[in-house]
């Protein structure tokens, strides 16, 4: 009986092994260099499925062994180059073989890391997700993220002037749209004004990554409307030697000069980075003439030094950014010069009305464009500039390959030192009017779980403690408020041959708890929110995806205790302490095809809100005329119930081997439910088709733009129409790259018409018209 159970326990196990020789493939291929076809050694190659990582030899070739049959993503690395992913579908016992030609200079990028939190195709990601490469956004180099961004599809810009310029999603704005640093938040207060600008250094970006509609789950009630993730390195592998940037340029509109540089020196299992940065412009000229004070300004750099194991990472690092802009304009608003009185004329002097007593004096926004239609407002005696600086401190790390439950654990400790002042600045002296502080400790740990069967998934859970204060003549909250933010999630994802499906939960606790309790009340909030999405695999390289989201968010610490007057919003603003939660329910349907000839990624979305917070102009005594306080109109921090509906999309077709075609649209409506009345500052239906003609390292991409108008129909209250245009630009680069080094050429010509035109998302539309003709050139050398 024993030797007949030896005898069946040995077969087995010989089947066994076989079964695994057999079912045991290999996914390799090599790796060159798209301007030369140059093998390119220390390239990254990932699997992360199955969360294996090789790198490509001398001669480029990497290989995977012992891969069991199934359907896999193969993601490349370095710095420099673009990243790029394909798939593969391996069968038992066969051999996969997936090159790869690297870009120095793609169009767009292959990889995201922020919709799932791990690197994967933006064509497999069940999120709508735009990647900017790095030289994109060299290309349209700026001090801030919104002009290099509103060539997007989905994404516009809220701006006060160029250095204040912060990217709309899909119609979302302000605290609805959250801004990260390599998935971390910035600790800015960007997002609660218009003349206040994010502090991120763009010139030392890798990419550019914007998750378009609702990415709570992940990021938190701040982004209901979207997260654009600065991604400045996702590299958490050594290298051996030296690699690094120097890049310069230079632009004529606005006199822009720049300079950047990094350098990164890796050792065994050490890598050491540094980096540094600096753009300076001047003020920028429109078909009327120069705008005053709307120059900026910005140095910033950081170092760091981290360990790579087989099993345990670490980085840490600091960062610093100093910025000066000018808000253009914004002395008008403070001086009353723009309120009119009963016959349309300008006043004087500004009466105030407020409570239903009478005045003399109204904010007329239709009296303000009558009167600058043709011409540029006087320039003002006075100016006022924002002077922002940041310390960071980071550390990162994580375990992984572990043999457990829990394969891999991240986790980012930040905190962020934030400070800036309003100047006032009269014959070159300045004057501090007022100082905003905001210091944030944010924690993340994100926890990977072991695939068993079809199923993967993370768990995590986040927080960040924020201390916010402001002093001076627009301290619009009195004494410092306590901002506490505690977060669990989880997301999951079960694959199958042709359908994936992903679902997730996140439940979210906000505490407020100011100091001034003589004057304010504590709030807490705590919601829910959850999505489940489903990827179904159409024909091979094009997929359909359906998305449905639950989500909430927390009124902003300005919505619950701003009063006061608000340059930046325009606006006397006056809080409600007793503003509930936001809830909203939306679907998104998908179409993503990426095949060699024809690539396509195109989304229809609805959303429904309810308890959508929005400034409502206030009129108490019912006269028609918006009452006034501080010589601006009073805004209340309402609620209503709203709806967003849209679609953006992107084509790019290979005509043939020298040329490529490209469409970029898209359009959106929010307004609110019950009145039909639109929402403020809304990006028009907007189209973008060129082409790119390519030979080698050499790529020429005329474009035409085409933005419809916004009739009277289509603003809120307050906002004028903005009419339609068209403009043309044209963009070409030029590679030349040996083994070891890259040279990237690059000239750009935007509004070469000089078309005078109006950022419909603007605060001082009526007063500064967009930027006229202009070019631009940059040049970046890269060793590595």
């Amino acid at each position: 009986m024993k030797k007949f159970l030896y005898s069946i326990l040995f077969n087995l196990s010989v089947f066994s092994v076989a079964a695994f020789a057999q079912t045991g493939g290999t996914i390799s291929g090599t790796i060159t260099s798209e301007i030369n076809r140059v093998p390119v050694g220390g390239v990254s190659v990932e699997v992360k499925s199955l969360q294996r990582t090789a790198e490509t030899d001398e001669n480029g070739v990497y290989q995977f062994t012992g891969v069991p049959p199934g359907r896999y993503t193969v993601v490349t690395h370095m710095e420099g180059f673009s990243d790029r992913a394909k798939t593969v579908v391996l069968v038992g016992g066969a051999t996969g073989s997936v090159n790869f030609e690297l870009s120095l200079t793609a169009l767009r990028e292959d990889v995201t890391v922020s919709a799932s939190g791990q690197e994967e195709s933006v064509f497999e990601s069940f999120q709508s997700v735009n990647s900017v490469g790095s030289l994109r956004i060299r290309e349209q180099a700026s001090t801030s993220i919104g002009e290099i961004l509103e060539r997007e599809a989905g994404v516009g810009k809220r701006s006060f002037g160029p250095g204040t310029s912060r990217p709309v999603i899909r119609g979302f704005d302000g605290d609805r749209v959250l801004v990260t640093q390599d998935g971390i938040r910035t600790g800015s207060v960007g997002s609660q004004s218009g003349d206040h600008g994010e502090p991120i250094d763009t010139l030392n970006l890798e990419r550019l990554e914007v998750i378009k509609g609702p990415a709570t789950l992940l990021y938190g009630s701040n982004a209901i409307g979207g997260v654009v993730n600065s991604v400045s390195s996702d590299e958490n592998d050594p290298h051996e030697g030296i690699r690094g940037f120097f890049t310069g340029l230079g632009a004529t509109n606005n006199r822009q000069g720049g300079l950047a540089g990094g350098i990164e020196y890796g050792y065994q299992r050490f890598v050491f980075k540094a980096n540094l940065s600096s753009i300076r412009e001047g003020d920028y000229r429109t078909p009327f003439g120069k705008i005053p004070n709307s120059a900026s300004r910005y140095t910033g750099g950081n170092a760091s030094v981290g360990y790579y194991g087989e099993k345990a990472f670490f980085q840490g690092s600091y960062s610093q950014d100093r910025r000066r802009y000018g808000v253009p304009y914004a002395p008008l608003f403070e001086s009353g010069e723009l309120l009119t009185n009963s016959n349309g004329e300008p006043c004087a002097t500004a009466d105030s009305k407020r409570g239903g007593q009478p005045g003399e004096c109204f904010y007329d926004i239709f009296a303000i464009r009558n009167q600058f239609s043709g011409s540029l407002p006087p320039v003002p005696d006075e100016s006022v500039d924002l002077r922002l600086r940041t310390h960071g401190y980071k550390l990162r790390g994580g375990f992984r390959n572990l043999d457990s439950f829990v394969t891999g654990v991240n986790f980012t400790l930040n905190y962020t030192d934030y400070s800036h002042v309003e100047l006032g600045v009269a014959d070159g002296v300045d004057t501090i009017a007022t100082k905003f502080d905001n210091d944030t400790f944010s924690y993340r740990s994100v926890f990977e779980q072991k695939t068993y069967s079809r199923l993967s998934g993370r768990f995590g859970f986040e927080g960040f403690t924020r201390d916010y204060q402001t002093v001076g003549a627009e301290a619009l909250v009195q004494g410092k408020v306590k901002h506490n933010m505690f977060s669990v999630f989880a997301l999951e994802e079960v694959n199958f041959n042709r359908v994936a499906l992903q679902f997730g939960g996140r439940v979210e606790s906000n505490r407020y708890n100011p100091l001034n309790d003589a004057a304010y009340i504590n709030r807490s909030f705590t919601g829910f929110s959850g999505a489940a999405a489903a990827r179904i695999r159409l024909w091979e390289g094009a997929s359909f995806v359906a998305n449905f989201t639950h989500s909430y968010r927390a009124p902003a610490l300005e919505e619950l205790y701003n009063e006061g007057a608000h340059i930046g919003t325009v606006t006397f603003e006056i809080g409600d302490r007793n503003l509930k939660s936001e809830r909203s329910n939306g679907i998104e349907l998908s179409l993503r095809q990426n095949i060699s000839r024809v690539r396509i990624n195109g989304s229809f979305f609805y959303y429904l809100i309810n308890g959508f917070v929005f400034l409502a102009p206030r009129d108490a005594d019912g006269d028609g005329n918006v009452d006034v306080e501080a010589n601006l109109p009073i805004g209340n921090y309402l609620q209503a119930n709203s709806r967003f509906t849209g679609a953006d999309l992107t084509v790019d077709v290979n005509v043939n081997k020298y040329v490529n075609a490209f469409f970029i649209g898209d359009v959106v409506r929010a307004e609110l439910r019950e009145t039909n009345v639109p929402l403020p500052r809304i990006t028009p239906a907007r189209a973008r088709v060129g082409l790119d003609f390519r030979y080698k390292g050499l790529s020429i991409r005329p474009e035409g733009v085409f933005v419809s108008r916004k009739g009277s129909g289509d603003v809120f209250t307050l906002e004028t129409p903005t009419a339609g245009y068209g403009l043309f630009n044209i963009n070409g680069s030029y590679t030349y790259s040996t083994e070891r080094l890259a040279h990237i050429f690059s000239v750009s010509g935007s509004n070469l018409n000089d078309r005078l035109y109006r950022n419909a998302q603007s605060f001082i539309k009526d007063l500064a018209p967009e930027p006229g003709r202009g070019l631009r050139a940059s040049y970046t050398i890269r060793f590595f």
